[in-house]
């Protein structure tokens, strides 16, 4: 089969790419613009080790510099776009651009030269808002909060909430995927992502906060928490995410023009604190620890709650978190 893979040299686009070249009749394509600091060692990286991968310097919304790789694609997994709702404060304009934009550009191509491909958009769970509305209980023995109203998750009934110019951009980016699906039949499938971890993710304080606390660590630097440390997030390995990437692709006809939650669900659910504590452990010493306001549109509780895509796809997370932290600390400690 053919891939492309937008966003291919970021954290996930480079464990994608890998995945699947793991079948070497398999054809791989990456659209990158290299925006991202450090994802040219990424790029270094799979041109060593994977010279089979086809890698395009190239924006998304730049669809004639790599449109015989769209019409000949077979699957299509858009990565690419901006990530941090700080930077999408300090730059509207650019994150309107790079996930509103970029996304009906590439969506718009594909319908006119190529629509019967398999369409995968990566989206957000950012896309329900803070859930202020939900009730919370914090435990301060455990150092976590409890979502009293959804004990066992967050499912795909959840309102839309747009918080943020990221909230919006990639919210919008996400209706426009399942749309096309709706009203011109293309095979569109649409994964709400919780927190995803790994090799290959270098992490920064306002993106990929699992690597970046790890990565504080690693170089003994001081570390700031927005908010209490409470917030609940459930935890995805990498690799765990791009096998129900693979399980869509395999029951396209299942599963296309819908919306999944994905994460680690209930059983690799921790808080900022308790991930600090797993870290202290880990590297065992411990580091200096600030803490300021709740940033905008930060959610106190999410987890998923997986049940839809176990449904549909008989997919659950394999990783248990502390064996992927481990997996995510020693490539760290190898590369960085």
């Amino acid at each position: 089969m053919n891939y492309l893979i937008t966003g291919g040299v970021g954290f996930i686009g480079t464990n994608t790419a890998i995945y699947f070249s793991k079948n070497k009749k398999n054809k791989i394509t990456i659209i990158d613009n290299f925006s991202r600091k450090q994802v040219d060692k990424n790029a270094t990286f799979l041109k060593r080790n994977y010279p089979q991968i086809k890698i395009i310097k190239s924006n998304v919304e730049d669809t004639d510099k790599y449109i015989e790789e769209i019409e000949m694609a077979d699957v299509i997994i858009h990565l690419a776009g901006q990530t941090a709702v700080t930077k999408s404060i300090a730059n509207p304009d650019s994150d309107f651009q790079t996930n509103i934009f970029s996304t009906f550009k590439l969506l718009e191509t594909v319908r006119q030269n190529n629509p019967n491909t398999i369409f995968i958009y990566s989206s957000t769970n950012k896309v329900y808002g803070d859930l202020s509305k939900h009730k919370f209980k914090k435990n301060l023995k455990e150092k976590n909060y409890l979502d009293i109203c959804h004990p066992d998750g967050i499912d795909e009934n959840e309102n839309l909430d747009f918080i943020s110019p990221y909230g919006c951009s990639k919210g919008a980016a996400d209706l426009y995927c399942l749309d096309y699906g709706r009203v011109f039949n293309m095979n569109t499938v649409v994964f709400r992502q919780s927190c995803i971890y790994g090799p290959f993710q270098f992490g920064v304080e306002d993106q990929g906060w699992i690597a970046f606390f790890s990565k504080q660590f690693l170089f003994k630097k001081s570390l700031t928490i927005y908010g209490d440390g409470y917030q609940i997030r459930d935890l995805l390995f990498v690799e765990d995410l791009i096998y129900a990437y693979e399980l869509a692709i395999n029951k396209i006809k299942k599963v296309r023009g819908q919306a999944f939650n994905i994460g680690g669900g209930i059983k690799n659910a921790y808080s900022l604190l308790q991930v600090i504590d797993i870290l202290k452990k880990e590297f065992d010493y411990k580091i200096k620890i600030g803490f300021d306001k709740v940033r905008l549109g930060d959610q106190k509780y999410f987890v998923s709650k997986n049940e839809k895509i176990k449904r549909i796809l008989r997919w659950k997370p394999k990783t248990d978190f502390n064996k992927g932290i481990n997996v995510m600390i020693n490539w760290q400690k190898n590369n960085l």
